[in-house]
């Protein structure tokens, strides 16, 4: 294994996580809070420490599978750690488990909190947790990839560990040339987001903030009953909008980009991931049209809630733990379906759930017609059998991981409601369950152990399963 090199990774992670802490810094120094003084604190921990990681460049640049693999785990796990240093030390957070769980929750966009009282937190503390989102969103290491210039095309391992979805196509032939295109797409579409709240009259610090959840398909609120506050048909139809746009494959906006819109509407994942959310949508408003005082109403809200439980953002509007059995039961369904491979939002992926339906559609057909040869297909191109392969193991890990993070959650002693939902919520990165995890309740009241285990989830659901799992594999440690 090329350790050097992932030294030399890490140290440049902390080098940008350093940079990204100058923004609470400045909301500090504008709202005059002293406890903008501990990221002045942990950015010189960072850059010391990220400086003498990086002071001698490798002389070997070129890493392959496993060193991608590790680099990316252990990025995020050194990311988080010196990202809660400034919730832990300044006492608003006074429990470092706690301040991790928040911390990890943010850089993996999930959106769960341990907060009571979101509210009480200072300016400059509300901003990191949105700031975290945004980092996260499109992946710390893709940013420094477009930055970075790294040897051959070995790279493309970081972003198969990062981005999510069953594979990773390259937009242009080069992964640097690639990130940077992400990364410009991302910034666009985040400022014009800023822009449209702006006009809808949300003050410059909330619009930020709300931004930064939103691209990052996060979902912290910064008020204690989120969306709700704003109180405004067009801000959260705003972030309605955004939601879903930021929940499909970015692959699809550099076609548009590149003035290829045919071939973007041709994208089958992107045309089933819209189908779900408009009949989720209308669904979800027929049954619970009786509970507002007009159907516009129920379908704002409806589409609010499909919107960001299904890009697993998380934010929400009102209480939908206290909606109809149909309509929880359709959320729950896509909080494991997740959103769109390439996207920012998590879950199952979209891609995967069409695959595995179209793998079932041909098994029945081989049984009725045994002599029949059919080729899976996904968008006219035949579906690899690695791919294939990939995901039927992703889904086995998928299920061992799960059920077996609901058996430790449950040790707590919770209803069933809360326990499968606060694993989902947070396995699939998507912020509230139902029952004690609901949208208007908060992950404090589970244990320190339950915790940790939520915790592994996040990171192991942003980085789909197998980055995690590597870490703990004897053999990733030997030479050779």
């Amino acid at each position: 294994m090329n350790k050097k090199i992932i030294v030399y990774l890490l140290g440049w992670i902390l080098i940008i996580e350093a940079v990204f802490m100058l923004l609470p810094c400045i909301v500090a120094l504008i709202y005059r809070e002293a406890s903008g003084i501990w990221f002045v604190v942990v950015m010189a921990l960072c850059g010391t420490i990220g400086f003498i990681c990086i002071h001698k460049k490798p002389e070997n640049l070129v890493f392959f599978a496993k060193e991608g693999f590790v680099s990316v785990s252990l990025s995020w796990i050194v990311l988080s750690f010196f990202g809660a240093l400034p919730f832990y030390l300044s006492g608003e957070i006074p429990l470092f488990e706690d301040a991790m769980f928040e911390i990890i929750s943010g850089f993996t966009t999930t959106g769960a909190s341990i907060l009571t009282d979101v509210e009480s937190l200072s300016k400059c503390m509300i901003m990191w947790r949105s700031v975290t989102h945004w980092i996260g969103g499109m992946g710390v290491l893709v940013f420094i990839l477009s930055i970075l210039p790294l040897a051959g095309g070995y790279n493309m391992y970081i972003m198969k560990a990062e981005s999510p979805g069953p594979s990773v196509g390259k937009l242009v032939p080069k992964v640097r040339t690639t990130a940077k295109i992400l990364y410009k797409i991302y910034l666009f579409m985040t400022v014009l987001q800023i822009v449209l709240l702006l006009i809808g009259g949300m003050p410059l610090f909330d619009s930020l903030a709300i931004s930064f959840g939103t691209a990052g398909t996060g979902g912290f609120g910064i008020k204690n009953d989120s969306m709700a506050f704003y109180n405004s048909y067009y801000l959260q139809g705003v972030v309605t909008v955004f939601m879903i746009l930021f929940g499909i494959n970015f692959n699809v906006y550099y076609l548009f980009l590149i003035r290829h819109p045919k071939d973007a509407f041709r994208c089958e994942e992107a045309r089933a991931y819209l189908g779900i959310i408009a009949a989720s949508i209308l669904l979800i408003t027929l049954n619970i049209r009786g509970s507002f005082e007009n159907i516009f109403s129920a379908f704002h809200h409806a589409a609010f809630q499909v919107g960001s439980i299904i890009t697993t953002t998380g934010f929400s509007t009102v209480d939908f733990d206290l909606w109809p059995e149909f309509s929880k039961g359709i959320l729950v369904v896509l909080m494991f379906i997740g959103a769109c491979a390439g996207s920012t939002g998590g879950g199952f992926k979209v891609s995967r759930v069409i695959i595995l339906l179209k793998a079932i559609k041909k098994e029945l057909e081989s049984l009725i017609h045994p002599r029949s040869v059919k080729i899976l297909k996904l968008e006219g191109k035949p579906i690899e059998h690695n791919v294939m392969r990939s995901i039927n193991t992703f889904l086995g890990a998928y299920i061992l991981i799960f059920t077996s993070s609901v058996l430790v959650v449950s040790l707590d002693n919770f209803d069933l409601t809360t326990n499968f939902t606060a694993v989902a919520a947070t396995f699939n990165n998507i912020g509230p369950g139902l029952g004690g995890a609901g949208p208007l309740q908060n992950f404090s009241h589970f244990s320190p152990l339950s915790k940790i285990v939520m915790m592994f989830d996040m990171l192991a659901g942003r980085l789909e399963v197998f980055p995690m799992l590597i870490l703990f594999a004897p053999s990733t440690w030997k030479n050779g």
